[in-house]
């Protein structure tokens, strides 16, 4: 991914993302370097965090005209883990979900039950609390175990391009 443009935020957009991640994840992020990131060969907006690729721009492909919202990033997830917004997947889930997979209730051993559908979450293994993946809930996290069906959109998974994007 080639750097298109990087400049540092001001004080009101590093409130913005400190507010939100705060609301939605129960994330406290406490860095002096904030930097944004877009990029020539990818629509993918990234905020620099102490020059570690923490935070992403997601869209709401299902409303257009909104904003896009800050969330973190698989590796910003693993080193400000979320308290809440987390779906828990078993160890037969983890090579599908890292390679991009979508993920499926017969994986799922655990959801926050204040998940509703179309919530940015994080996915995380069980065994080691990991996060591998970023996705959009498809449902409620009440209805996310059971035996069948997808109920995980993943937007980006460790190993994709943003993953391996260093600052």
């Amino acid at each position: 991914m080639n750097v298109k443009s990087r400049h540092h935020l001001r004080a009101d957009a590093i409130s913005e993302i400190e507010d939100a991640l705060a609301e939605g994840l129960g994330v406290e992020l406490d860095a002096d370097t904030y930097e944004k990131v877009s990029f020539e060969d990818s629509d993918w907006e990234v905020v620099l965090v102490e020059g570690e690729p923490a935070v992403f721009y997601v869209s709401d492909d299902e409303s257009p005209d909104a904003t896009d919202d800050p969330f973190l990033t698989v590796r910003g997830a693993n080193e400000y883990p979320p308290a809440e917004n987390v779906v828990t997947v078993d160890s037969g889930a983890i090579s599908f979900v890292s390679d991009g997979a979508d993920v499926m209730r017969p994986g799922i051993v655990d959801a926050d039950e204040s998940i509703e559908s179309g919530d940015l979450v994080v996915i995380s293994e069980e065994t080691h609390g990991k996060i591998l993946a970023v996705g959009r809930a498809r449902i409620a996290g009440t209805e996310m175990l059971g035996d069948e069906g997808k109920v995980v959109d993943t937007i980006h998974h460790v190993g994709d391009d943003l993953y391996e994007f260093s600052g």
